[in-house]
């Protein structure tokens, strides 16, 4: 059975809100509520702390995170530090894996080929490294790459953490578009010290806002995840309860499935 696939874009929001909405989606899925859905958000400016985060890896406090504006959250991801900010694409996808697809480094891989194909797009070659997780790019020469072992410079601009439970996931990936590489001096990111950090603009990728590289990337998630696409939501104005629930009526799903 083909797998379908509804995405909704919620604009720029702070990530403790959004955290908490996708545990409630990610139950709602588990309960059969709601279809296999891609949430695409722009977070404001916070470091995250996954399951396997080490405190040496966080290099400010609280207090002085706060006065540069960056909230500090821990998350049920995997994962050591990472950061989000304006100017960066996250995706949540929150999919039940099952039957077909439960693998969790298929998973991965399909996660981080999404963020290839769009990269490539936008005028950037990128690949995965050896030992670290996540899409990576080689700084000295970004329209060509020639792997982790063969890069003058590699930089890290994907990065993937995710939580799998009772095979339905949540979290996923962060790609770095535009944004402001200077907040990476507050962590060490991933617990990576011997790379960089980068962004496509930074590596001379075309321009793309971060709402049309969200509907892209769902485009593509769908062609990688051999997935029917339903419909593609704005939901950035809209409060986050209720920005997914509407969907579950069998009235909605049926207008869904015209359109």
């Amino acid at each position: 059975m083909t797998r379908r696939l509804r995405g909704v874009w919620l604009g720029r929001r702070r990530y403790g809100p959004v955290q908490t909405f996708q545990e409630r989606v990610l139950a709602a899925r588990q309960r059969g509520e709601v279809g296999d859905t891609v949430l695409f958000v722009e977070h404001e400016a916070v470091v995250t702390l996954g399951r396997g985060a080490h405190p040496e890896n966080l290099l400010a406090s609280e207090a002085s995170l706060a006065e540069l504006g960056v909230d500090l959250v821990r998350t049920g991801r995997g994962g050591d530090v990472t950061l989000h900010a304006p100017g960066q694409l996250v995706a949540y996808p929150i999919l039940d894996l099952s039957p077909a697809r439960r693998d969790v480094r298929r998973y991965v891989k399909d996660l981080t080929e999404t963020m290839r194909r769009l990269a490539s797009e936008l005028g950037v070659e990128t690949g995965t490294h050896e030992k670290h997780i996540g899409l990576w790019a080689d700084g000295a020469s970004p329209h060509a790459y020639p792997g982790d072992a063969r890069a003058g410079e590699l930089v890290k601009v994907g990065a993937i953490g995710v939580r799998i439970s009772r095979w339905c996931t949540m979290h996923g990936f962060a790609l770095n578009l535009c944004n402001d590489l200077s907040l990476y001096r507050v962590i060490v990111p991933c617990g990576i010290r011997e790379h960089g950090v980068s962004s496509l603009a930074a590596l001379g990728g075309a321009p793309m806002g971060v709402a049309s590289a969200a509907r892209r990337s769902f485009e593509i998630f769908g062609d990688v995840f051999e997935a029917r696409l339903e419909r593609f939501d704005d939901r950035s104005d809209a409060p986050l309860d209720g920005v997914l629930f509407e969907a579950s009526r069998p009235e909605a799903r049926a207008v869904a499935h015209d359109s």
